[in-house]
């Protein structure tokens, strides 16, 4: 194990509280099966109603095909301007549809803004097809990325969220699903759109209005997907960004899709009414200095790796919290962006507020053996080893 010596432990004092998980007395939406709205950074629940109850929830499925199609273009495994060959498969799917024809090429870039501005059952097999080898292999792909995140009542028999048997998620699972997501953050450059072409300039051009209306009218939300179906209902995942507070709306089992929309509406509205957050690290911020031994530089900066923010209510009083640094055990040579560590904020009883991952924003190899002898010999002479 590599000798580390810590240079700088951040130490930091500022306004707070505790992680807040509410229940309203009101039913904010009395009309929905389920619902829940979460602060995004910290995924804090301000209100939920039946969250973790198994629903159908239609095309909000999609989400999570989103979250593999955004790592495989971020791993390189395809790419936005790649053209797409439609199968006889994936253009015979029904319901929502950007009517795709068999032997069609279209971009994965259009594919997407298909998928999540008109909720594209076509679109969304022609992905699956394409980065898991079948629709069923994405599937399986689907199932195991809700493993992954801890998902405990989700199940999904297709990639669309048409209904069948035993396609299942709840409001909570939803909500970490679009959490997931809004990592990637260039899914926003699609879901944000309210209106645009497909094959813009041909003969087979087709105007896309995103079924997310809030969009339009709901000032800050950016995405991200709807569903409708006779089991699931009328549902929504939106988010929303106000004052540096991102916050994501659940809301499932409506009857009417205007029903649907309001709620939703009236269910953010209570977030941004009642709620603030602060940013006390912002991404790629300096944290502070390590030294790591035999490295090919003195010391090393180390950054957080997101945003460290702070939630309360807006009308509550400042509290105190301390933040630490805590490192793995390094092995050089270390690349620019990897995790050497966690940033970790408690408020003053050890409670955990908040926690991100800490890198370093340059590489970082092994010193070679002359340096590596010269710096011996320079201790010794200096007495340093003696």
């Amino acid at each position: 194990m590599k000798k580390i010596i810590i240079i700088l432990i951040l130490i930091l004092t500022i306004f707070n509280i505790m992680p807040i998980k509410i229940n309203a007395a009101e039913d904010l939406i009395p009309n929905a099966k389920a619902g829940l709205l979460m602060e995004a950074s910290t995924g804090t629940i301000l209100y939920e109603k039946n969250a973790y109850e198994k629903l159908s929830v239609a095309s909000m499925t999609k989400m999570m095909g989103m979250i593999l199609t955004m790592e495989a273009l971020e791993d390189g495994r395809i790419r936005l301007e790649e053209k797409v060959k439609v199968s006889k498969n994936a253009a015979g799917m029904g319901g929502s549809q950007i009517w795709l024809e068999e032997g069609e090429e279209i971009t994965v870039q259009d594919l997407i803004k298909g998928i999540m501005m008109a909720s594209a059952n076509d679109g969304i097999v022609c992905m699956a097809e394409r980065i898991g080898g079948s629709e069923k292999n994405f599937v399986d792909m689907m199932n195991k990325k809700a493993k992954e995140l801890g998902l405990k009542n989700t199940n999904f028999v297709n990639p669309t969220g048409l209904d069948e048997n035993n396609h299942y998620s709840s409001a909570y699972d939803m909500a970490l699903i679009a959490k997931e997501l809004l990592k990637h953050e260039d899914i926003l450059k699609y879901t944000s759109i309210y209106e645009d072409y497909l094959r813009k300039g041909t003969s087979r051009e087709f105007w896309l209005v995103n079924t997310n209306k809030l969009i339009a009218s709901y000032k800050g939300a950016d995405g991200l997907k709807t569903g409708m179906t006779d089991n699931a209902g009328y549902c929504m995942a939106v988010t929303a960004k106000r004052n540096n507070m991102r916050l994501i709306a659940i809301v499932l089992g409506e009857e009417e899709g205007k029903v649907r929309n309001k709620e939703t509406a009236e269910l953010l509205d209570y977030g941004f009414n009642l709620y603030e957050i602060t940013t006390i690290k912002k991404k790629g911020e300096v944290l502070g200095k390590i030294a790591i031994d035999k490295a090919n530089q003195k010391e090393i900066e180390i950054v957080a790796g997101g945003d460290v923010t702070i939630l309360k209510k807006q009308a509550d009083k400042a509290k105190e919290y301390k933040s630490s640094i805590e490192l793995k055990p390094l092995k050089l040579p270390i690349n620019k962006g990897d995790t050497i560590g966690n940033l970790i904020v408690r408020d003053t009883n050890g409670n955990k507020i908040d926690e991100v991952s800490i890198t370093v924003n340059s590489n970082i190899k092994k010193d070679n053996f002359f340096n590596i002898f010269l710096k011996i010999i320079k201790s010794m002479i200096q007495g340093e080893l003696f």
